[in-house]
């Protein structure tokens, strides 16, 4: 039962070490956690095209996507404006 407790609060410890770490990273402004493109965002196919065509040559349907949620941002913004 001991051990279990000690691995309990060493997993705990290491939790909240790298949770005060981020912390402190966001405080101080440097660059926020980001993903990337898939991991490989630079590398290209035979053509010259991005490998990850979402990023960097989204379809229509991303498109769309995009303008219904710019629409109800102003939206939103337009009632709080309001109230």
């Amino acid at each position: 039962m001991p051990y279990f407790l000690l691995l309990l609060l060493g997993t705990f410890a290491v939790f909240a070490i790298v949770i005060a770490g981020m912390a402190v990273g966001v405080m101080f402004g440097r660059k926020s956690i980001s993903g990337s493109c898939g991991g490989l965002g630079n590398k290209t196919d035979e053509h010259g095209n991005s490998s990850c065509s979402l990023c960097s040559n989204p379809g229509e349907a991303c498109r769309e996507l995009a303008r219904r949620a710019a629409a109800n941002r102003a939206k939103t913004e337009e009632q709080e404006v309001e109230a």
